[in-house]
């Protein structure tokens, strides 16, 4: 099996999930910003891990929710750790910019009583790994070949992120989360469509 075919079966649950691809706009818009695209890849990477420990800290009891959190946590950190030895190597200074309003804007429609809080969380962590796996997708092949090799290398990771926290929150939840999950897809859809006022990895297109 080649490299390609690998990639395509391990993106293929990641695409049937997604309601939409990533707009081309956008990635020619990554593709003239790549010192904006890592920096602001390294701030995801550190509020992902920044999530799972929080779930950590929030829900004790969840033992299949505390191991998997923890895993996830220490593998966003290393993802980190690589996307600023990329920005070191390339002279790219890690400045502040602001977050984007696509992880903010799926949040907002989270429950505040529980337990759907934790299994909306949960839903919206999936969509957003989801979303993260499928631009490093459609970003890698338009790259040069340490950015290539290493986004393509961050799929597999993405995608079994994807796949657990979907996992956890229909195990949270006693009953079927087909109905929040396709009202958060929704709200992906129109994040990912419109118009951003400014690029970021999870914006829509900029105007």
């Amino acid at each position: 099996m080649t490299m390609s075919s690998d990639i395509d079966k391990l993106l293929q649950p990641v695409m049937e999930f997604l309601p939409c691809r990533t707009p081309d706009a956008w990635v020619e818009i990554a593709l003239t910003n790549i010192p904006t695209l890592l920096i602001d890849h390294a701030n995801c990477e550190k509020k992902a891990a920044s999530t799972a420990l929080n779930l950590m800290y929030r829900y004790t009891e969840n033992f299949q929710l505390l191991n998997k959190m923890s895993r996830l946590a220490r593998e966003e950190l290393r993802h980190f750790e690589q996307v600023v030895a990329i920005l070191k190597k390339r002279d790219i200074p890690y400045v502040f910019i602001t977050a984007s309003d696509y992880a903010g804007g799926l949040m907002k429609h989270v429950s505040k009583s529980e337990p759907g809080k934790l299994v909306d969380t949960l839903i919206v962590g999936a969509i957003i790994e989801a979303r993260s796996c499928e631009r490093f997708a459609s970003l890698a092949p338009h790259l040069d070949d340490e950015l290539k090799d290493f986004y393509q290398g961050l799929l597999k990771s993405e995608a079994r992120h994807f796949q657990d926290y979907l996992a956890l929150a229909r195990a949270s939840s006693d009953e079927p989360i087909n109905g929040r999950t396709a009202m958060f897809l929704e709200i992906d859809r129109e994040l990912i469509s419109a118009k951003s006022a400014e690029f970021r990895f999870h914006s829509g297109v900029p105007s």
